[in-house]
């Protein structure tokens, strides 16, 4: 089946037409003979294109185009009239049909538009799901984890989204600062505007005040034409700036100078532009002391800071790990084509007793290591990287092999890697190390 075709007139022997021709194409039809009746049965169906009368009993057919556009954005009209005008077809299109026939001269044209409008309709249609999707994936509900420090910080977030004001994310690298920044865009008002992320520390200071602000032809060598800076990209949505910390104090004196008026001026321009965007930052850095110390300046530090959040290390929320670990576990079995994939208490057991410097990012990469080396459909303890055998338990407390390996390990561990250290604390030459080291497959300490 094509899909659903609506047809509104109020003339019943002209329906019952019109649906059997569209039938005969492999359409499903609905037919009603009111505006008020057409729009409940849009309301209640899954329909795709719309052919209206224009001259309806209660409702102009050009007009009820709006109701039906703000009712389902994605859904095509096509308005039928029998006396058409120049000004009512200029209408119709400009309401939001996707055209305007007079009857007696639809009988050739019906079809074959009705199929282009069908192919206009399932493309909104899909940019209308992905958009949804999209808004889903960024919104707070994607956020994983039930603890206590993270439920405060989401808490906090979904305040401030619904608000103009600036945000500062502070947080350890890995703890997910530009999820939460993409979560407060895409519950703020500004969603349908968009989402502009730059990591400060990525570039040189020169050519992140060109990124920022783009530049004028002829600012500098190699610049033939005018360039948008993300300012300019980011007009009427969010810009995040990652690691703000790093920026240097030129710049942060023309950042400053954006928020406290929304304007800047291009790198090799005089004149003055004016944006209207709303500024998300984050840092892993202690901006406050950093602004004590004259290494940021205070004056923008006090401005950025109107609303901050701490993103809580994954050490302070470690019953969020087994829900984290299953989730990026689902979603790498998916990617490699694999079966669905068990996590173990023994590997969650070790996850509890890690650190994790790293953070969510470190989990993240973690699983999808385990995922491409471990076989069968669990993961294997052994595939874990070698900073997680300090934690790990013996597998088999009865095999020699097994409990010297594990061993070994963790002396490695303890020297960094340092194997003449290693062979001299475990009492053992070294040639017989590197010897144990290869018939045990142990990976080389990084």
């Amino acid at each position: 089946m094509n899909g659903i075709v609506l047809i509104i007139d109020d003339e019943k022997k002209i329906c019952s037409l019109l649906s059997r021709i569209i039938e005969l194409e492999g359409f499903k039809t609905l037919q009603a003979n009111t505006g008020k009746e057409g729009l409940k049965l849009l309301k209640n169906n899954d329909i795709s294109i719309v052919i209206s009368d224009v001259k309806l009993p209660d409702v102009n057919g050009v007009a009820m185009v709006k109701d039906i556009k703000l009712l389902k954005p994605f859904v095509e009209i096509i308005n039928l009239t029998a006396y058409g005008t120049i000004s009512d077809g200029v209408l119709a299109i400009k309401n939001g049909a996707f055209d305007y026939l007079v009857k007696g001269d639809d009988n050739d044209k019906i079809i074959p538009l009705l199929y282009k409008a069908m192919d206009k309709a399932n493309l909104q249609q899909r940019i209308f799901e992905l958009e949804k999707s999209t808004s889903t994936k960024h919104s707070f509900a994607s956020i994983i984890g039930q603890s206590k420090t993270l439920k405060v910080a989401i808490d906090l977030a979904k305040r401030v989204s619904k608000t103009d004001t600036t945000v500062l994310l502070l947080g350890e690298t890995g703890t997910g600062k530009e999820v939460f920044a993409q979560s407060i865009h895409y519950e703020s008002p500004r969603s349908a505007k968009p989402f502009v992320a730059l990591n400060c520390s990525g570039f040189s200071p020169d050519l992140l005040e060109s990124e920022l602000f783009g530049y004028k032809a002829g600012a500098f060598t190699g610049a033939n034409k005018d360039k948008k800076g993300l300012l300019e990209e980011a007009n009427g949505g969010t810009l995040f700036l990652d690691e703000i910390g790093e920026m240097n104090l030129d710049l942060q004196a023309k950042l400053l100078r954006v928020l406290e008026n929304q304007s800047f001026i291009k790198v090799g321009d005089t004149n003055t532009q004016q944006v209207d965007v709303r500024i998300l930052a984050a840092t892993n850095k202690d901006l406050k002391a950093d602004a004590a110390s004259g290494k940021f300046r205070s004056d923008l530090y006090y401005r950025l800071s109107v609303f901050t959040i701490v993103l809580p290390p994954l050490r302070e929320r470690k019953v969020d790990i087994p829900a984290l670990a299953q989730h990026y576990l689902t979603q790498f079995a998916v990617k490699a084509n694999r079966p669905e994939l068990k996590l173990d208490d023994k590997i969650l057991n070790v996850f509890e007793k890690y650190n994790w410097k790293g953070n969510i990012r470190e989990l993240k990469n973690v699983i999808e290591r385990l995922v491409i080396l471990s076989d069968g459909d669990s993961l294997n303890l052994s595939a874990l990287p070698q900073e997680f055998f300090e934690f790990a338990p013996l597998e088999n407390d009865f095999n020699l092999q097994q409990v010297e390996k594990q061993h070994i390990q963790k002396v490695l561990i303890h020297t960094k890697g340092n194997k003449t250290e290693t062979s001299r604390l475990l009492g053992i030459g070294l040639t017989t190390l590197y010897r144990k080291i290869e018939e045990y497959g142990i990976a080389e300490f990084k």
